[in-house]
C-alpha cells in the first residue's frame, strides 16, 4: 500500500470518527469540510473520571467539563496579555446566568437578577431555587468544594436566599473582598435541582452518585456521550442564553495517555488541540513551528519542595534553610523545565512588593548549606523525597537533580514515586518528610495562596504541616482589611516570614502550555487551566 493511499484512508477514519462523513446537497466533501470546521478534536492524557467536579476524587479534567456544561452566576471578563494571548481578567467580573448584580449599601449582601430566558438542557427554566439548591450543595458536600466556598466566606445554606424566581441573594457573614470573585470560580455551578432531587436518596441527598454519571446543567455544551478512559463528546446547546452561541458545535476529547502519540496526531493534523506534554516537547514544538503553542505563567502557582515542619528533623528551621541553599535551581530550570517556567530563586533579601509568587532570596550555595546544617546540629541525614508519579516527566528529573545536590552536603534522599491516584490521600496524612509538589490557587491573591498552604486552620493543602500563630494572624488580617496600606504591609510581612521559616522551597512558577493547529483561534487561558470551548473557532 502506498503512503498516499494510507494517508487518505487514515484521514477518512479520523473524519468518520468525528461523525461528519454524511453528504449534503453540495456533496460529501463539502459536508466533511463543514463538519470538521465545526468540530474540535482534542487529545488529552487523561479524561474526566466523573461528570461532577464536586464529587469525591474528581480529577483535573472534570473542572473543564463543569466549566463548559454548567453556568455560574458570574464569570470573569477577558483581557489581552502582552504577547497577544487572551486570558481571564482576575480583577473584572462579567455576567453569566446573572445579567446584573448589586451589593447592598451596607456591604453585607449582594442581589443577583437572573436571566429570564435561561433553561437547562432538558428545557426546564432556570430559577433562583436551582441556584439556592446548588449553592447549598457546594457548602454542604464537604471536601475541596466546601473549602473553596469558605475561602470566600460562603459557608452555610442560610446565606443563600431565593427571593423570587429570578432574584437570588447572598447574605454575607463578613465583608470579604474574595466573595464575589469566588462566585465566578468552577465550584458554584448551577444544577437542574428538580432533576437532581429526583435522583437523590435519603443517604445521598445531594445526588452525588447520580451526578457522577449524569450531567444536569444548562451550559453552552451538553454531554453527548462519556466513555471513561476513552472519550468524551460534548455537543453545543443551541438554546444557550448566557453568552454568545459558540462557533464550535461538537467537541470530541479522546483520552490518549501516550504523549508521543498525541504529539504525532497534532503534527499530522489529525488533532486540533492538546496539552500536558513535557517541557522538552513544547520547546521542540515551538522551534519546529508546525503548530502554534500558547504559554501563560499560571497565576498564584508554584512548583516547590514541601518540608514537614511538624516532625524532626525538618522542624528545625536551620535544616530547612540549608536545603533552600542546596537546591540546584538553575539545573532544574534548564534540564527539567527547558525554560518553560518562571524562576523563583535569587530574589532580593527584603520583600519590597506585595505580590505572589515572587523569587525567594536563595541560590545554590553549598558552603552556606553545609554551615547551616552544622548549626542545626546535623552531620548528615537519611530521608526520602516523594513525588507524584503522574508528574514524572518533570518531577523525576527534578527529584534526581535535588537528590544529587543534597548528597553533596551529606543528606541522602531516597526518591519515592507515589501513584497519582494515591498522591492527594498520601499528602493529607502529613507524614512525608519532603515532597515535590505543584499548587495553584484559583483566586489570584497572595493571601488566598497562603490561606490554603500555610494557615494552621487549613489542613487540606498545608502539606508542610506549618503552624505559626504569627502567620495565621497576618493572613487573616490581609484577607479582611479594607485599608490599602495595611494590606500591603501585611502581605509583605507574611511573604518575608515564609522566606525566613522556609516551610516550602519554591523552585519556579509553571507555565501552562497548549499546542493547537494554526487554524484554531479563540483560546483563552483560565485559572482552572482547562479549555473554555465556548470561545474557540476554526478558520
Amino acid at each position: 500500500m502506498s503512503s498516499s493511499h494510507f494517508d487518505i484512508t487514515r484521514r477518512s477514519v479520523v473524519l468518520g470518527g468525528l461523525g461528519v462523513a454524511g453528504s449534503s446537497a453540495l456533496g460529501p466533501r463539502f459536508a466533511l469540510a463543514q463538519g470538521r470546521a465545526e468540530t474540535l478534536l482534542v487529545v488529552q492524557e487523561l479524561g474526566p473520571n466523573s461528570l461532577d467536579m464536586q464529587g469525591v476524587g474528581s480529577n483535573q479534567t472534570v473542572n473543564g467539563l463543569a466549566w463548559n456544561c454548567y453556568d455560574r452566576l458570574l464569570s470573569y471578563a477577558a483581557k489581552t496579555l502582552p504577547d497577544g494571548t487572551t486570558s481571564y481578567d482576575r480583577a473584572t467580573l462579567a455576567p453569566e446566568l446573572a445579567e446584573s448584580w448589586e451589593v447592598a449599601a451596607d456591604g453585607m449582601s449582594c442581589t443577583f437578577k437572573l436571566r429570564k430566558d435561561a433553561t437547562f438542557h432538558d428545557g426546564t427554566p432556570v430559577t433562583a431555587k436551582d441556584v439556592k439548591w446548588s449553592f447549598d450543595r457546594a457548602v454542604s458536600v464537604g471536601g475541596f468544594p466546601t473549602f473553596q466556598m469558605s475561602a470566600g466566606s460562603l459557608e452555610k445554606p442560610e446565606q443563600f436566599v431565593a427571593v423570587d424566581d429570578h432574584t437570588f441573594r447572598i447574605d454575607y457573614i463578613r465583608k470579604d473582598k474574595m466573595l464575589l470573585f469566588n462566585v465566578a470560580v468552577v465550584v458554584p455551578f448551577v444544577i437542574n435541582s428538580e432533576l437532581a432531587k429526583k435522583n437523590a436518596t435519603a443517604e445521598d441527598p445531594w445526588a452525588l452518585a447520580w451526578l457522577k454519571a449524569n450531567e444536569a446543567g444548562g451550559g453552552a455544551y451538553k454531554v453527548e456521550s462519556w466513555k471513561p478512559g476513552t472519550e468524551t463528546i460534548l455537543s453545543r446547546f443551541d438554546n444557550w442564553k448566557c453568552g454568545p452561541l459558540p462557533k464550535i458545535r461538537r467537541i470530541i476529547a479522546r483520552d490518549i495517555p501516550s504523549a508521543g502519540t498525541r504529539r504525532a496526531m497534532l503534527e499530522r493534523g489529525d488533532a486540533d488541540l492538546s496539552s500536558g506534554f513535557a517541557p522538552r516537547d513544547f520547546d521542540q514544538l515551538i522551534k519546529e513551528g508546525k503548530v502554534k503553542v500558547t504559554g501563560v505563567p499560571i497565576p498564584n502557582a508554584l512548583w516547590y519542595v514541601a518540608l514537614n515542619t511538624a516532625k524532626p528533623p525538618f522542624d528545625n528551621v536551620k535544616l530547612r534553610q540549608a536545603i533552600a541553599w542546596a537546591m540546584p535551581y538553575e539545573q532544574i530550570q534548564a534540564s527539567a523545565f527547558f525554560g518553560r517556567a518562571v524562576p523563583m530563586y535569587g530574589g532580593a533579601a527584603e520583600v519590597t512588593k506585595p505580590v505572589w509568587p515572587q523569587p525567594f532570596p536563595y541560590v545554590t550555595d553549598l558552603d552556606k548549606a553545609k554551615a547551616l546544617l552544622k548549626e542545626a546540629g546535623l552531620e548528615g541525614l537519611d530521608t526520602t523525597l516523594s513525588l507524584d508519579a503522574g508528574t514524572a516527566t518533570v518531577g523525576e528529573p527534578t527529584a534526581i537533580l535535588i537528590q544529587e545536590n543534597l548528597a553533596k552536603i551529606g543528606i541522602k534522599a531516597a526518591i519515592e514515586k507515589i501513584p497519582g491516584a494515591n498522591w492527594r490521600t498520601t499528602l493529607n496524612k502529613k507524614e512525608l518528610p519532603m515532597a515535590l509538589n505543584r499548587f495553584s490557587g484559583w483566586l489570584d491573591y497572595p493571601e488566598y495562596y497562603f490561606y490554603w498552604n500555610f494557615h494552621g486552620r487549613n489542613s487540606i493543602f498545608n502539606i508542610s504541616s506549618y503552624q505559626s500563630k504569627e502567620m495565621d494572624g497576618l493572613i487573616d488580617k490581609a484577607r479582611f482589611t479594607t485599608d490599602a496600606a495595611e494590606y500591603e504591609a501585611t502581605v509583605k510581612a507574611f511573604i518575608g516570614l515564609c522566606m525566613r521559616e522556609v516551610p516550602v522551597v519554591p523552585l519556579n512558577q509553571p507555565i501552562h502550555d497548549v499546542a493547537m493547529q494554526k487554524a484554531v483561534s479563540g483560546y483563552e487561558f483560565w485559572f482552572h487551566r482547562e479549555p473554555d470551548y465556548r470561545q474557540f473557532a476554526k478558520g
